[in-house]
């Protein structure tokens, strides 16, 4: 007998059988699930899927439209080039991620392998430049200087060069008609970023991979407009990447061209003259700290007075935008960024912010005359003004007696302004004022000029200077009091005394603030652009325009043109009179003032020019220039750091702008066939049918037409004696002769030019 079944199968082997046929049954049914899923209720979608896996898109770069003077010159174009490109996707995929490639391709081009290196590895928080901040995904150019032989010879041994491409490209050339730079104001590409791609990726503009996108100046404000439209042709492929079709394309669309309102000559004129003018500034000794002026930057801005355009902007120091084309090398990246490079991609026109000095006092005039104060009343221009035991002198003592507000700007005198401004700050309540007591007039009247804000300028990153009123002083108070706490020492160094005063009392207005206030010193910063608006206001009679550059945007077929008109953005807080009494007043500083050492012989009948100089100082360095300046037509401003006076280290360059615009001769004719810009440009360059504008021809080096054509009854060149100056008085001038008579003060009394 036996317990064995006859099927051979005890229950245990039974229960397992069963429990494998549900097991299989359960996997089949998901599998079947799945299938149902992908193939039916999802079917679409993924064919849809699967056919893109057999497209290949390739890019046709749009066209960078160019950036054109007012009369249509070329500052910003575009070339043909050899471009060198290499792929980081194919190099990657080699052993030693294509080291040996680059290496051979250094010695065809030239190159030391560590540079050609560095330009194709990626940029990350920890890798300096030269890198690639673009698309990993897209060819990486290594140079856009190729020679014939050198892309021959990559064409033709290309499985020498796996990954490396050879091609004529068209890149972007800053062309610098007349030798005008103008690299602030233009601005620089840059390939687009993953970022960036991201998020315009549901916008109306939005990037592909290959796309140069601007970075700063122009190049940035305008990138829209500029860019164009990429086209885009597909193509379909199978699974070993053999073209079977064309699928859908889209052409590229040329970007629209700028016309902006720079004229190339003037900017020539206006970067030529800031140069000599620092140059010249660090060979003058300063008796302050007995050193020479260190003159290390500097900006000029030429405005239109009636439509804020401005006709030329430069900043130094400055550099070639054309290093950035094709990627920038280690050794140029150091030289924009490093610590000894002053920084020249700065555009200090619009980006420097110092303390304006006595230019400032069309502000505190305006504030003196809404507050109540007569135009010809007396007011006494002392020698010397009194505060809580405190002597400040006016210019080496100097004493007018009781003069008008229109003479105290003429002669600057600060005792008048210091005064002015202290009666106001008791009136408000000293240093506790009753809640809602004071008015604070000389403020108000600030803001109400436009300072401490942006112009508006259609250029990026502009900063808004600073009005150090009440509400600024209270937060800068609370931000900076524990540092001030911890290191002021009532006995200490200057600077502790400083910090201990700041701490007990930083956020009141105390009684020397607005006397510094006043003439321009103590925390208040201003830009050149700014001035360039209020003087530019002062000028046609009230005004205030939002500064353009920009001045019509023209497709590349030219059968759109859209003009960027004028923008007026307020009113002076002045009423005509007052305008009027400003403005004889400024015209006296050129004809008696503090600027006739640096004009005399100018032909102020025919060209009357009206000026304020300025020289503010600095905590621990030289003392900064500013004139401001202007005519019925533009307006002049030039400011440089650590270069002295402001008549004196700016007076001959300004001029010398202005005879450029006018044809003014050394001896003070008036040539007008010589003139550059006798009347603002008005309407736009000539546009053809097929879309091109027309540009006239300009000379290779305007500031050399214009030495060459003016001479003095001598005969001998400019070179020698910059045009329509006069020769300097014997001795310092006025405003380096103010300094030398003041003491050091602390910086709640200071006195300051």
């Amino acid at each position: 007998m036996t317990n064995i079944p006859e099927t051979g199968r005890t229950p245990r082997v039974q229960i397992r059988l069963v429990v494998i046929q549900i097991l299989v049954l359960s996997l089949l049914g998901t599998l079947g699930g799945r299938l149902w899923y992908l193939q039916i209720r999802n079917g679409d979608e993924y064919a849809k899927e699967a056919s893109g896996n057999h497209v290949q898109q390739v890019v046709q770069p749009a066209v960078r439209g160019s950036i054109l003077d007012a009369r249509g010159v070329p500052i910003a174009d575009n070339e043909t080039r050899l471009v060198v490109s290499a792929s980081r996707t194919d190099l990657l995929k080699m052993k030693d991620d294509g080291k040996a490639v680059l290496t051979k391709l250094a010695g065809v081009l030239g190159m030391k392998p560590q540079e050609v290196m560095e330009k194709v590895r990626l940029c990350d928080a920890k890798t300096p430049q030269p890198c690639w901040n673009g698309s990993p995904y897209q060819p990486i150019p290594i140079t856009d200087e190729a020679t014939t032989q050198q892309a021959l010879q990559i064409r033709e041994r290309s499985e020498d060069f796996p990954g490396i491409t050879a091609e004529p490209e068209a890149v972007r050339r800053y062309a610098a008609p007349g030798k005008s730079n103008t690299a602030q104001v233009l601005g620089y590409l840059s390939p687009v970023t993953d970022d960036e791609i991201t998020k315009a990726k549901d916008s109306n503009s939005p990037y592909l991979r290959s796309d140069q996108v601007g970075r700063n100046g122009l190049e940035r404000a305008y990138d829209k407009e500029l860019r164009g439209k990429a086209g885009v042709t597909r193509y379909e492929v199978d699974n070993l990447g053999r073209v079977i079709g064309k699928a859908e394309s889209d052409a590229a669309e040329p970007g629209s061209n700028l016309v902006t309102s720079i004229d190339s000559r003037v900017q020539r004129v206006a970067e030529y003259e800031l140069n000599e003018a620092m140059k010249k500034a660090r060979q003058q000794y300063d008796k302050i700290t007995s050193e020479y002026y260190k003159a290390d930057s500097g900006a000029v801005v030429v405005m239109e007075a009636k439509t804020g355009r401005i006709v030329a902007m430069a900043s130094a120091p400055t550099y070639d935008p054309n290093v950035w084309v094709g990627g920038i090398s280690a050794k140029d990246y150091k030289a924009l960024t490093g610590k000894n490079s002053d920084y020249p991609l700065l555009n200090r026109a619009i980006q420097g912010q110092a303390a304006p000095g006595s230019t400032f006092k069309v502000v505190s005039t305006a504030a003196a005359v809404e507050a109540g104060y007569e135009w010809d009343g007396g007011y006494p221009c002392t020698s010397s003004y009194s505060v809580g035991g405190q002597v400040f002198k006016n210019f080496e003592g100097e004493s007018f007696g009781p003069i008008s507000l229109g003479r105290a700007l003429e002669v600057s005198c600060d005792t008048v302004f210091y005064g002015l401004a202290d009666r106001e700050w008791k009136k408000d309540g000293g240093i506790n004022p009753k809640k809602g007591q004071p008015k604070d007039y000389f403020f108000k009247a600030a803001h109400q000029f436009g300072l401490g804000k942006e112009t508006g300028i259609d250029l990026p990153n502009e900063v808004t200077g600073r009005i150090p009123d009440r509400q600024w002083k209270e937060s800068y108070w609370k931000a900076n009091k524990d540092a001030w706490c911890k290191t002021g020492k009532k006995n200490g160094s200057y600077v502790e005394k400083i910090a201990y005063e700041n701490c007990l009392e930083g956020n009141k207005m105390r009684e020397g603030d607005e006397i510094n206030y006043s003439i321009g010193q103590g925390d208040t910063l201003v830009t050149p652009i700014q001035e360039a608006v209020i003087y530019g206001a002062v000028a046609n009679g009230g005004t205030m325009y939002t500064p353009t550059i920009g001045k019509a945007i023209v497709s590349a077929d030219g059968k759109s043109v859209q003009e960027i008109k004028p923008k007026a953005k307020g009113k002076l807080p002045v009423n005509k009179t007052t305008i009027k009494g400003m403005d004889d007043a400024f015209a006296g500083v050129v004809t008696r003032g503090t600027a006739a050492w640096k004009f005399g012989g100018w032909p102020q009948n025919q060209i009357p020019l009206h000026a304020k100089t300025g020289t503010a100082e600095v905590y621990g360095k030289q003392t900064t220039s500013w004139l401001a300046t202007y005519s019925k037509d533009y307006t002049v401003i030039m400011t440089i750091a650590q270069a002295g006076t402001g008549s004196g280290a700016s007076g001959e360059a300004v001029r010398n702008i202005y005879s450029a615009l006018y044809g003014v001769g050394a001896d003070g004719s008036i040539d007008k066939s010589k003139a550059l810009l006798p009347t603002p440009q008005k309407g736009l360059p000539k546009i053809q049918t097929d879309g091109s504008i027309d540009a006239p021809a300009i000379s290779k080096d305007p500031v050399k037409d214009l030495q060459a054509s003016k001479t003095d009854d001598s005969g001998t060149t400019d070179q020698q004696s910059p045009a329509g100056t006069t020769p300097s008085p014997s001795g310092s001038n006025r405003d380096t002769r103010r300094r030398t008579a003041r003491p050091k003060k602390r910086r709640g009394m200071r006195i300051l030019t």
